[in-house]
């Protein structure tokens, strides 16, 4: 597959092009579902092909096809050459390229202890079937899901810089949910998380160290406790917020307005802008002086931890936000120098062959604090705990926001008091994070994988993870029903 790569590189620079590279990708997935005891969903895709990237005359062209050869990868180079041609008298300023890639040969794989891929389907729905039947017991639950998704990509990069990347990236996700109808209502509650629970850069020992059957019957008493709790009252409370939460909170008000190409409105007509404007780089109040937002695409376990991104930079370290104050952006090669930065942060990617790479979210956490969570909970008087992502929204600007739990905890005089249905909390992004007052330590702390992050047109979707331990931020509005 690198030799097809680099033929497909050659070639574009017999033609033309002043910059080339080409990405050969292979990938397979794997996703099963139980829903009632039922095999309700099994799908086993693989794909691969081959993309090529150039620059003529300061303007991008890009080209590719499935199961790439030698001669289509010149084919595809000599597509992607003309596309460039093509574009280039709609081109503004000529694409410049930041430093930072890699010369020579590389390669990174996933530490992987146990090959999901070479598990048996049988072991599969064994671990399946211990999930639902952990979640059986109450005559209010009327449905029960069990989930796994497996993810192994391969891929071959190539430039006309002298990179020749190989990387192996496996992860691996989980998770269970149940739903009870009574009174009336349907509610339901989810483990570890939302959305098929949590994802780790991994083999299949992340899987089974969730240990998901041992929380099955929490989940399902929950679920139909739900349906007879309190609607949570509207007005100004503290709010704690469990990690499984605060991921999204920090993906969606840190992570997407800080992508530097959003700044500069290329993800207006889709995903939108952002008001973190560049004038605010190093100046801005972003949070409180508690609030450090560090991106980090080498931490252990998370879904785009990988050795390179796809413009072939390194993986690397950096501060978004630290001790509350805005200094980061993610970029890329192309994007670097609009914030008069020499090399890239290494943060290009594309999803598969078959699609460009633009600006994405890496791994993007915020860092622990000092507290136990229950002495965070003794220590606030009148507040409401969110746990689990239920519903969302957020404006174009990544401003104002409006974020729905599936459960919350009341609490009055530093005890936990009732159970809350559909507790809904709204800020806007600099308010909420400059109300952050403690954040839980180290022994809390935990990855969270986001499989399903939309951006681009065509839309790409990418994968990545936000570390957070429980936080408290004060005077926060909540909605009531």
């Amino acid at each position: 597959m690198m030799q097809h790569a680099k033929a497909a590189v050659e070639a574009a620079l017999t033609l033309g092009a002043s910059y080339a590279d080409a990405r050969a990708n292979r990938l397979q997935r794997e996703e099963l579902v139980l829903k009632n005891g039922r095999l309700d969903r099994a799908d086993a895709p693989e794909d691969d092909g081959l993309g090529v990237r150039v620059l003529v005359d300061g303007a991008w062209g890009f080209a590719a096809a499935p199961g790439a050869g030698r001669e289509s990868a010149r084919a595809l180079a000599a597509r992607a050459v003309s596309a460039a041609r093509a574009l280039g008298p709609a081109r503004g300023e000529p694409v410049r390229l930041a430093g930072g890639a890699v010369r020579g040969e590389a390669s990174y794989a996933t530490p992987v202890a146990i090959d999901p891929f070479a598990l048996s389907l049988a072991d599969k729905l064994d671990h399946l079937q211990a999930c639902d039947a952990s979640l059986k017991g109450a005559a209010e639950t009327v449905v029960r899901e069990a989930s796994l998704s497996l993810r192994r990509e391969e891929q071959w990069m190539a430039t006309s810089e002298g990179g020749a990347v190989h990387q192996v990236l496996v992860r691996c996700g989980a998770g269970l949910s149940t739903s009870a109808a009574a009174h009336g209502r349907f509610e339901r509650r989810s483990y570890p998380a939302s959305f098929g629970g949590n994802y780790r850069s991994a083999g299949f020992e992340f899987v089974r160290g969730l240990d998901l059957p041992s929380h099955g019957p929490r989940m399902r008493d929950e679920s139909v406790a739900l349906c007879s709790a309190d609607e949570c009252p509207a007005g100004k409370r503290d709010l704690i917020l469990m990690g499984n939460q605060l991921m999204l909170q920090i993906h969606e008000s840190v992570g997407h307005p800080n992508e530097l190409d959003r700044v500069f409105g290329h993800e207006v007509d889709l995903a939108g802008s952002s008001f973190a404007t560049t004038e605010k780089l190093g100046e801005f109040r972003y949070g409180s002086d508690l609030v450090n937002l560090v991106a980090d695409s080498t931490v252990p376990g998370g879904l785009d931890t990988r050795g390179y991104d796809d413009d072939g930079v390194p993986s690397g370290r950096w501060h978004v936000v630290r001790n509350g104050i805005f200094q980061g952006y993610h970029t890329n090669r192309e994007w670097a120098h609009a914030v008069d930065e020499t090399a890239s942060r290494g943060a290009n990617r594309a999803e598969g062959w078959y699609n460009p790479p633009i600006v994405r979210i890496t791994n993007l956490s915020l860092e622990p604090g000092e507290w136990d969570l229950e002495d965070l909970v003794a220590d606030t008087q009148d507040g409401i705990l969110c746990d689990t992502v239920k519903m969302w929204s957020i404006d174009q600007r990544r401003l104002n926001f409006q974020f729905t739990t599936e459960l919350g905890w009341e609490i009055k005089d530093g005890k936990r008091t009732r159970l809350l249905r559909n507790p809904t909390y709204q800020g806007q992004t600099p308010d909420f994070w400059r109300s952050c007052d403690a954040i839980c330590d180290a022994r809390h702390f935990e990855l969270w994988g986001v499989p399903n992050c939309g951006k681009g047109n065509p839309m790409q979707v990418a994968e990545m993870s936000h570390g957070a331990a429980p936080a408290r931020f004060r005077g926060v509005t909540f909605l009531g029903a």
